[in-house]
């Protein structure tokens, strides 16, 4: 539909439309308002008895009138507008006659007013009142008038009338009051005991409405925010972070359609040497557990979040907690049974990740003082037959996998990837791994995500639009729903991002 802003004109629409209603019902049309309801019109069959107390009493009658083929009419005149109607609002040329109840095919021979709203009006319906019976058109057409009575909002008064047929036969015609009053009208009201029609022609046209709002939305495509990029982005690096921009990813596009993301997390090494090779290019980034070190002077960091890792151990050990000191001992090679530290009799089997890794970086910075023994590669898959105490990964999954399946082993891991694969995780020195221990410095495993680009992304660039979203939008609540805390958090000390720290 282009340009044209459709919505707009049906909320628009669905506004003026029920505004403009209320004010013609209640304001314009409705606002000095007389209406009538005919609430009794029944032929007499047998003794005509007061329906009202002492109004037979009250009864004009013509003394001439054979009461015989007769009938009663119970009329309501009411103020059913939202003015007060005073006496010279009434258009009536006739001095004190305002009104004219009129009765086709039938004569009045007696009629009494027989209930006030309020009796100050009898001051206004009295014998001097204006009020009297007569014949219209050959006497063919009974006529009550009726004087000009000054009505307060919601203010009636009911007319009793006896009749009888002065021609035809069969049912009567409706009673019709006629008048007039002044920047107002005269008309037939109705007990309303349900929903009137124009309420339900309202709420069917404000219901066509949002129906056609609706459909309009779902065919109409919304224009994505102004803070989003389009293009293809292709994000590279820690496989630890991968389910957090994944799911990053997922969301922005969500919000922002013109973006496409592409995944190849085989590592933070790997991430980087690929990124370098590439030359400045702002459609790929990798991401790394951590600073990427000297070798790499043409990456420029961004800080993307405070990450949690933790120690794992294969199930059946039962270890549920060690100590720095003990961790230390188990990967430079002093302990070598579990048996030693408390556990069953069984041998210590390190899972390591491969040298690049950021993860075993990180490792061996916060956990091992930064040195360790150096061991060759071997297979995990390899060791399983040989009764090996050691063996390295590539990726995080093969990490769990190893740890879950190989007795006696011992890992370590992004934490929240270990808690979905239901990995034993253990405490360290009794303090479990948590993001607010980790900003307060009492559980040591910890790190800090970074983003890496060759040179500087421009500013309308996917790239910089995706990391602005991971760290100041939505993104930084899929952080912080990975056990991750944004760089740039209140919560997070100046500095404690910073890449060269």
């Amino acid at each position: 539909m282009g340009d044209f802003p459709v919505d707009t004109i049906l909320a628009l629409i669905g506004i003026v439309i029920p505004v403009a209603a209320f004010l013609w019902e209640f304001v314009i049309g409705g606002r000095r308002r007389l209406g009538y309801r005919v609430q009794m019109d029944t032929p007499v069959t047998g003794e005509v008895e007061a329906v009202f107390p002492g109004v037979l009493t009250q009864l004009r009658r013509d003394a001439g009138a054979h009461m015989r083929d007769l009938s009663i009419v119970l009329v309501r005149i009411e103020n059913s507008g939202t003015s007060t109607i005073e006496a010279a609002d009434y258009l009536a040329p006739v001095a004190r006659v305002g009104l004219h109840l009129r009765f086709p095919q039938r004569r009045v021979v007696g009629m009494a007013v027989t209930e006030l709203s309020d009796q100050d009006l009898a001051d206004s319906l009295g014998p001097n009142s204006g009020i009297g019976v007569r014949e219209d058109t050959g006497g063919h057409i009974g006529v009550i008038d009726l004087p000009k009575v000054p009505l307060n909002r919601g203010d009636h008064y009911k007319v009793l009338a006896i009749l009888q047929r002065s021609e035809g036969s069969g049912e009567y015609p409706d009673p019709v009051l006629l008048g007039g009053i002044r920047r107002g009208r005269v008309t037939e009201t109705r007990s309303r005991t349900g929903v009137s029609r124009v309420m339900l022609a309202l709420m069917a046209f404000l219901v066509l409405v949002i129906v056609v709002q609706f459909v309009v939305t779902l065919v109409e495509p919304r224009p994505d925010p102004l803070d989003c990029a389009s293009g293809k982005l292709t994000v590279v690096g820690s496989s630890a972070f991968e389910p957090v921009i994944r799911d990053a990813a997922a969301q922005y596009g969500k919000r922002c359609t013109g973006a496409e993301f592409v995944f190849d997390f085989a590592g933070t090494e790997r991430g980087l040497d690929r990124v370098t090779e590439a030359g400045p290019d702002p459609s790929l980034i990798t991401i790394s557990d951590g600073a990427k070190g000297p070798g790499y002077p043409a990456l420029l960091a961004r800080p993307l979040a405070l990450s949690m890792f933790t120690v794992i151990v294969h199930e059946d050990l039962g270890v549920t907690d060690l100590s720095a000191k003990q961790i230390d001992d188990l990967f430079q090679g002093r302990i070598t049974r579990w048996s030693q530290i408390g556990g069953p009799d069984l041998p210590v089997v390190l899972v390591d990740r491969t040298p690049g890794s950021g993860t075993r970086t990180l490792f061996e910075r916060r956990m091992l003082g930064g040195g360790r023994t150096e061991r060759p590669h071997q297979s995990c898959t390899a060791i399983k037959d040989t009764a090996g105490t050691y063996c390295d990964v590539p990726v995080t999954k093969d990490m769990h996998k190893a740890v879950a399946e190989i007795p006696g082993a011992i890992g370590y891991s992004e934490l929240a990837e270990a808690r979905k694969a239901d990995m034993r995780i253990v405490t360290v020195d009794g303090v479990a791994a948590d993001r607010q221990r980790a900003i307060d410095r009492s559980y040591p495993f910890w790190g800090v995500e970074y983003a890496y680009s060759n040179g500087d992304l421009p500013g309308d660039s996917l790239a910089a639009s995706f990391l602005h979203y991971l760290t100041a939008d939505i993104g930084a609540e899929v952080l912080r729903a990975h056990g991750n805390e944004p760089c740039g958090s209140a919560l997070i000390e100046p500095g404690r991002c910073d890449p060269n720290r």
